[in-house]
């Protein structure tokens, strides 16, 4: 069951892959540092700007689980060429954008060609590497993950200084030219086209579902609870997610099989990713938002400052995967959770106006110090449990949740954020807008934080699973509906 597939290149493949995958991650921060520019030029508040972040998490979590079904029906050619296109496409359409409107849809579509790319990655890899290499191939997926969206304010804020917002978008639009081409060159088929049925109705319930849920998140940051914008969409949502549930777990060829959540440390690991990506994301809004506009640096300087915590993450990750092997996740998970919260009560201490800059650096090397030992093992862990027939479910449930997370964590921080500046203002009227705008970070940190704590809680339990175990629980029924 966990035999790999022969392919010609792998570790090509597994390049194009990753490359495709870091362009659409670094896509969903990269304007991060471009929101008071586009905020200013289209004469728009912080709560509309987000969306262009939200917006893309949204599209990722919507189209992620369609692609687990789409993998039966296209080969893996197919879709990793026609989402880098679809990427293309977009890229050129929010560099061209005469409107907000316009980028908002120019993003949509990048998303779309993202959200096809993402499983197809995490599948393959699994299927072109045997067991003992996973360690080291997860611990560079595990560094694309994370660094791409970290990365993204870093490269955009030198790309704004240097030249301007859209070329965001022109560069990433060369990089996707230059992977097409590639990638027609290279990729090999490795997936099993078995057409099963497709059930329309769970695709609604999916829709619904995931964006109902986030649309209510990011209402929330300029709409009050009580707004039947923000609870109407959110009890829509919440109903079609258990419509989604209690459907798939009773069909026999399932959008989406549910059954991987049967397995514990799939689970936990599923679960300790949805709470790094909600760090990483927050983070990755806020910081740009709080080094421009309190601290008052311009887009390079700020982006700059964050480019230590991304070097942290990128020399850490190799290193992290290659010591997985030999040593297993529980080490990593919990020290690495221990890190993830003190970097997170340094910056609720730290955070004002007149914050020194070395304290801002400082506290988000030991914020991705934690992520990195926690986010691969936990990835790789997750998997290693599951079956081979439940490689592309267990992939696309946990990229659905990755970007829900991305979503939910990018609007919940917005919200928060907010909340945090109009209570200071009601304390200090007359606070400059630095200091107000401090103040609301400062108070979403507070959020990040009990969401570290929690992911330190749940590190305690994590284990490495036996191969007995993986074999164990999968019976002949569950294989056998996945195949067909």
């Amino acid at each position: 069951m966990n035999k790999q597939i022969q392919v010609k290149n792998p570790k090509t493949m597994a390049f194009i892959l990753m490359l495709g995958a870091f362009l659409g991650l670094f896509s969903e921060t990269a304007l991060n540092m471009a929101l008071t520019n586009i905020m200013e030029e289209y004469t728009i508040t912080a709560g509309t700007a987000q969306w262009l972040t939200t917006g893309y998490l949204l599209v990722l979590a919507i189209l992620v689980p369609i692609t687990a079904l789409l993998m039966k029906w296209y080969t893996t050619r197919q879709l990793v060429i026609g989402g880098l296109v679809i990427s293309l496409f977009g890229g050129i359409l929010a560099a061209l954008s005469p409107s907000f409107t316009i980028l908002l849809l120019g993003r949509i579509i990048q998303a779309i060609g993202t959200g096809l790319i993402l499983p197809v990655m995490t599948t393959v890899l699994l299927i072109i590497f045997p067991v003992h290499k996973r360690g080291t191939v997860m611990g560079l997926m595990g560094l694309v993950i994370t660094l791409a969206p970290a990365l993204g304010p870093t490269l955009s804020g030198l790309i704004i200084s240097a030249l301007d917002w859209p070329y965001i978008f022109w560069i990433s639009s060369l990089l996707y030219v230059l992977l097409t081409f590639y990638a027609i060159a290279k990729i090999s088929n490795v997936s099993e086209i078995t057409k099963p049925k497709i059930d329309f109705v769970s695709i609604l319930f999916s829709t619904v579902g995931f964006g109902g849920l986030i649309f209510a998140l990011s209402t929330m940051a300029e709409e009050p609870f009580s707004s039947p914008k923000v609870w109407g969409t959110l009890v829509a949502g919440i109903i079609a997610l258990i419509l989604f549930s209690a459907r798939q777990l009773t069909m026999k060829q399932p959008m989406v099989n549910l059954r991987v959540f049967k397995y514990p440390m799939f689970t936990l690991g599923t679960l300790m990713m949805f709470l790094g990506i909600l760090v990483i994301l927050s983070t990755a809004i806020l910081l740009p938002l709080y080094l421009k506009g309190s601290l008052l640096f311009t887009a390079v300087v700020a982006g700059l400052i964050l480019l230590p915590g991304n070097a942290v993450n990128f020399i850490l990750s190799p290193i992290v995967g290659t010591l997985f092997d030999k040593w297993g996740p529980r080490v990593f998970v919990i020290t690495g959770s221990i890190i993830l919260v003190i970097g997170n009560i340094i910056f609720t201490t730290v955070i004002s106006s007149q914050t020194p800059i070395w304290q801002i650096i400082v506290a988000f090397m030991v914020l991705f110090f934690g992520l990195t030992m926690v986010m691969m093992p936990s990835q790789t862990n997750a998997l290693n449990q599951l079956p081979r027939p439940l490689y592309a479910d267990g992939s696309a449930a946990m990229n659905t949740l990755n970007q829900v997370a991305g979503a939910a964590g990018t609007a919940i921080a917005i919200t928060v954020f907010t909340s945090g500046q109009s209570g200071y203002l009601i304390s200090f009227p007359d606070a400059s807008e630095p200091e107000f705008l401090a103040a609301g970070v400062k108070y979403a940190f507070y959020f990040i934080t009990g969401i570290s704590v929690v992911g330190l809680i749940c590190s305690f339990f994590v284990k490495r699973p036996g191969v007995s175990e993986n074999a164990a629980k999968v019976t002949v029924e569950e294989i056998v509906s996945v195949r067909n």
